[in-house]
C-alpha cells in the first residue's frame, strides 16, 4: 500500500467535493479502489463500526483520512454503548454514492442535564469510552438528507447523529482533516463508568465480498 499515492488521491477528492467535478472524479476513484481491493492488489480489511456500518480504512496519515462507508439493506442496526449522538476530532466532507443519508445536527445545553459527555479515545485495540465531568442536555435541532451524488461536511465538534431513513442501502466517500487538539466525542447515560469497546474486523473474504458487491450496486445503477 503507497500511502503517499493516497495522500495524493485526498487532495484530489477533495477539490473535486469543491469545485462540482466529485461526480465523475468520486466513482471512478471508489471503482478502481474497490478492484484493488476485489483484486487483492490492495490489502485493506473492512470495520464494523459501531454506528452501523462497514468502514473500508482507505488511508489513515496524520490529520487526514480517507475512508468509504457501506451499510447494507438487512444489517442489524448499530447499538453503541453510549449513543448514536456524537462529535468528531475532524472536519468530515462526505459524497454520497447511492443511497439516501440522515444527518441530525444536535444542540447541547447545560441546564437541566440529561447525558454525560463522553471522550472517545480510538486505537489499534478499539476504543476506550471515558467520561469527562460535563454533563448536558441534548436537544434535536437541524435535520437534513443528502442523496446521491450530493456533498455535505459536518464541522469539527458538532454533535449529530447519522442514519438511513429508510430500509435501503447507501455508500458515501468520506474524507477527514483533523482539528489539532481537538476530540472525539459521544453522549451516554449520567452514570455510565469508564469502559472498551472493540471494533471487529471483516475476514480477508468479506471485505473482497463487500468490496464486489459496491462494485456491483455502482454498475447496475448507471454510476460507473
Amino acid at each position: 500500500m503507497n500511502d503517499s499515492m493516497f495522500v495524493n488521491d485526498f487532495e484530489l477528492l477533495a477539490a473535486a467535493m469543491g469545485n462540482g467535478t466529485a461526480e465523475k472524479a468520486v466513482p471512478a476513484w471508489v471503482a478502481g479502489t474497490l478492484a484493488g481491493v476485489a483484486g487483492h492488489r490492495l490489502e485493506f480489511r473492512a470495520v464494523r463500526h459501531p454506528l452501523g456500518f462497514a468502514c473500508l480504512p482507505v488511508l489513515r496519515a496524520g490529520e487526514i483520512g480517507v475512508c468509504v462507508h457501506l451499510w447494507a439493506a438487512g444489517r442489524p442496526e448499530a447499538d453503541p454503548s453510549t449513543s448514536q449522538m456524537h462529535a468528531h476530532s475532524w472536519e468530515l466532507t462526505s459524497y454520497v454514492l447511492y443511497g439516501v443519508v440522515r444527518n441530525e445536527l444536535i444542540e447541547v445545553f447545560e441546564d437541566a442535564p440529561t447525558h454525560r459527555v463522553f471522550e472517545i479515545r480510538s486505537g489499534p485495540g478499539g476504543d476506550e469510552i471515558a467520561p469527562t465531568a460535563r454533563l448536558v442536555r441534548p436537544v434535536r435541532a437541524e435535520a437534513s438528507t443528502h442523496g446521491r451524488g450530493e456533498v455535505y461536511r459536518l464541522p469539527t465538534g458538532r454533535f449529530h447523529t447519522t442514519s438511513l431513513p429508510g430500509t435501503g442501502d447507501a455508500a458515501t466517500v468520506v474524507l477527514g482533516r483533523g482539528l489539532p487538539g481537538a476530540r472525539d466525542l459521544s453522549l451516554g447515560p449520567v452514570d455510565m463508568s469508564a469502559h472498551h469497546v472493540t471494533r471487529s474486523l471483516f475476514g480477508r473474504a468479506d471485505t473482497v465480498d463487500a468490496a464486489n458487491a459496491t462494485l456491483r450496486t455502482l454498475r447496475e445503477r448507471g454510476i460507473i
